[in-house]
């Protein structure tokens, strides 16, 4: 745990120093704009993932770590061999995985975020799943388990192998010879995150592109076949938290509302977006038909709203890199902290979408936000020792609160008047 929140505090200013480097790329060389609330949506998800991640939120069914001690045939020293090894058997492992998701209802949930932004850029790499409480992938390593590669190499490969996977994620790179033969490269990847009809669950490969050919889930970028990106049933949000959820309470409510007592057992594990004749007819849920026209979710923005949402996301990655820097520290104090701090943090985000959504509930929400902060605040009298740093503390956060409570009012009100004028216009 701690030694995750140590990598991120260097992993997380170099991403969000390439994503903008994209963005300012893209405006010099006039090519495609990187839409302001589809990246800070995209940054939001990455948020709420290596929070997730960090607090250790999930369960194993079975350890790595359980498995070499109980079924490996013998044991390896951990050599350089050892660590190409297992940088393959990952990726071998993160094909199946990632195919799974494409094909199986159930898991689709656990990657629908990743696909759900309707560009393609360094941005969108960050969508990554909050949902996956339960991993049960473990399972995929055993042949790595058999052989003995010790846990430690895993442990250590598994943040790199995942951490290779961003750079590909740009529409401002062709195609590069050779390596396309070998390696996932942005061109493969474009066609991953395309809902052409030739490119859907196409090119699933992770690092090596080889799985693809090999199981014959392989597609090639095509000119006359612009990729168009998304999901054929849109999110129709920024707020990260509603669309890690959004595809389970569709199969939930499915499972309800329809009549046939075998399906409502067997829906999950059917093809990705099965769902029930009987209630496919009853509640329909739009799907785009034709890829080349539809209307992108946009939501209604100006400078100063532009200004203040980067304010907010800014204020969150201050908030984050503090728990992760301090993450011993603040366990010591009492182990349930880190808990209420990483509880706070997705009220941040939840808060912060949903005024991006224009959602009038967004005071709501942003009202609960300040009201947790402050009685943190209230609790420590510090901000989970932060005083020792910056003496005025308690003064600055609860100033911040009150402020950001304000300016979130106005907005709502402001949104308020400017919808209710579009009505009656």
């Amino acid at each position: 745990m701690e030694t995750y929140g140590k990598i991120l505090l260097i992993a997380m200013p170099a991403f969000l120093l390439l994503v903008l480097f994209e963005k300012w790329w893209a405006w010099h060389h006039k090519k495609l704009s990187l839409r302001n609330m589809d990246m800070v949506s995209s940054l939001s998800s990455g948020v709420t993932n290596v929070t997730k991640d960090v607090l250790g939120l999930s369960i194993a069914i079975i350890t790595y770590s359980w498995l070499v001690a109980h079924i490996a045939i013998w044991h390896i020293s951990a050599t350089w061999l050892t660590y190409v090894i297992a940088f393959i058997v990952i990726d071998f492992s993160g094909y199946w995985v990632h195919r799974w998701s494409h094909h199986v209802n159930l898991f689709w949930n656990l990657h629908i975020i990743h696909h759900s932004s309707e560009e393609f850029n360094l941005a969108c790499a960050l969508r990554q799943s909050i949902s996956n409480f339960i991993n049960p992938f473990t399972f995929l390593l055993v042949p790595a388990a058999i052989f003995g590669v010790p846990a430690a190499v895993i442990a250590t490969v598994g943040p790199i192998q995942l951490f290779a996977q961003f750079w590909y994620h740009t529409e401002h790179i062709n195609k590069m010879g050779w390596l396309e033969k070998i390696i996932v490269t942005p061109s493969h990847h474009r066609v991953h995150h395309a809902i052409n009809k030739e490119y859907l669950d196409k090119n699933l490969g992770q690092i090596f592109i080889f799985w693809d050919k090999l199981f014959g889930t392989y597609q090639e970028e095509l000119k006359e076949k612009p990729p168009v990106y998304g999901i054929t049933r849109p999110v129709k949000t920024w707020n990260p938290i509603k669309i890690n959820f959004q595809h389970l309470w569709l199969m939930m409510k499915d499972a309800w509302r329809t009549k046939n007592w075998r399906e409502k057992f067997t829906l999950w594990f059917k093809p990705t977006g099965y769902r029930p004749a009987d209630v496919e007819g009853k509640y329909p849920v739009y799907k785009i038909d034709d890829v080349y026209h539809f209307e992108k979710y946009d939501t209604k923005t100006s400078r100063v709203f532009n200004a203040w949402i980067w304010f907010q996301l800014i204020s969150i990655l201050f908030f984050i890199a503090y728990l992760f820097g301090n993450i011993a520290a603040i366990n010591a104090m009492d182990y349930s902290y880190i808990f209420w701090y990483g509880g706070f943090i997705f009220l941040c985000v939840y808060a912060m979408t949903e005024l991006m959504d224009r959602n009038p509930y967004a005071i709501f929400w942003e009202t609960l936000r300040c009201i947790f902060g402050a009685a943190l605040l209230y609790k420590q009298a510090d901000w989970f020792g932060s005083s020792r740093y910056i003496p005025n503390i308690v003064y600055i956060l609860n100033f911040y609160f009150i402020a950001s409570f304000v300016i979130t009012a106005l907005f709502v009100s402001k949104h308020k008047r400017e919808d209710a004028m579009a009505f009656s216009g």
